[in-house]
């Protein structure tokens, strides 16, 4: 049975607390619809970006944005890989409701390296390896070995991949984030395939914080901090190869802090460059005020409560909705109007 060990520091106690304050933040953001697409379009290519440049793959971000927004065939491996990353990034939503099992990550990797590495795409590693990275040391080239994974024959490493996405689905008193950190170290600490690993892991890391309820890739991506120091991203994830998770655990949740603060200031940035005719007046930020107290407004409820007339009400629910900012309901004169939530809009 899979039991993970780390302590709650009080860096970690503290971390999970603003990680919760950023998100509610961010959820509390009122945007027009357009802006929204537009960030989370952006999120996904930079994670698709950075992920898959993490594990060497050559392309700029220019060339990435360039082929993912062009929707073009790719044209070589390095544009494969990228794409296919892209591909089930897209679509990670469809799987948030399901038990995650061995079965699905088997498929992911099937898809990600379908066209790249076909010999070894979707097969559970069956030979030993090591894992590491090459330094030069006095005119030589040397592997650094970081990691003996534990297992090495395939019916060995789907036994303990198994125990740990059951783990991950069943442990319900432990922090969503801790336990996302947790997988993040142990799927990689398995190793389970030839090649793929981190980009795996990855993924299904944004499937389990997204399975817990925080929208990564519509409001914010973990890539960005990975990206700040690679080297070091890689050195904090072997610190708990010895079992102690504890130091991962407080880079971890320094991560997802960062990248909610960096998620905060990208739509405060992107807000501020609409352009000016699709920004909410003064009049219509009090409409907005008053539908982040109240659910539900109809027309004449507003019309009160601005002390304006209906037809005033009227036009600046119109206003609002052309906007991208609220929705209406019904046609008569029992309808009521509603704020869009960036989560109904999948």
């Amino acid at each position: 049975m899979f039991k993970p060990k780390y302590q709650l520091t009080p860096k970690i106690l503290a971390n999970i607390s603003q990680i919760e304050r950023f998100y509610g933040q961010l959820e509390a953001i009122q945007t027009p619809l357009k802006l929204e697409l537009d960030v989370e379009k952006h999120n996904l290519i930079q994670s698709s970006y950075i992920s898959n440049s993490v594990e060497g793959n050559p392309l700029s971000y220019l060339e990435v944005s360039n082929l993912l927004l062009g929707d073009r065939v790719p044209a070589n491996r390095n544009e494969k890989e990228v794409r296919n990353y892209f591909d089930i990034l897209k679509k990670l939503g469809n799987y948030a409701h399901q038990k995650l099992s061995v079965s699905q990550v088997i498929e992911a990797h099937r898809e990600l390296l379908t066209g790249t590495n076909d010999e070894i795409a979707g097969r559970l590693r069956n030979k030993k390896i090591v894992v590491g990275r090459y330094k030069s040391l006095e005119g030589k080239t040397k592997l650094l070995i970081k990691h003996n994974p534990p297992f090495y024959r395939s019916g060995q490493i789907e036994n303990a991949l198994k125990e740990l996405l059951n783990w991950v689905s069943e442990e319900k008193e432990i922090p969503a984030v801790i336990k996302t950190g947790i997988f993040h170290h142990q799927f990689v600490y398995l190793h389970p395939f030839e090649d793929g690993n981190g980009r795996i892991c990855r993924i299904f890391t944004a499937l389990i914080l997204l399975s817990s309820g925080y929208l990564i890739n519509k409001y914010f991506v973990l890539d960005d901090w990975y990206d700040i120091d690679r080297i070091l991203y890689s050195d904090k994830l072997h610190t708990a190869d010895s079992g102690d998770k504890t130091e991962w655990l407080e880079y971890f949740t320094d991560g997802i802090k960062y990248s909610l603060q960096s998620a905060l200031s990208r739509y405060s940035t992107s807000f501020e460059s609409m352009n000016f005719e699709n920004r909410p007046t003064t009049k219509e930020k009090e409409v907005l005020k008053i539908f982040g107290i109240q659910r539900e407004v109809t027309a004449s409820e507003l019309a009160i409560k601005l002390g304006v007339s209906r037809q005033q009400a009227h036009s600046l629910l119109a206003s609002l909705i052309n906007k991208g900012f609220v929705s209406k309901k019904g046609l008569t004169k029992s309808s009521y109007y509603f704020l869009k939530k960036r989560g109904e809009r999948v």
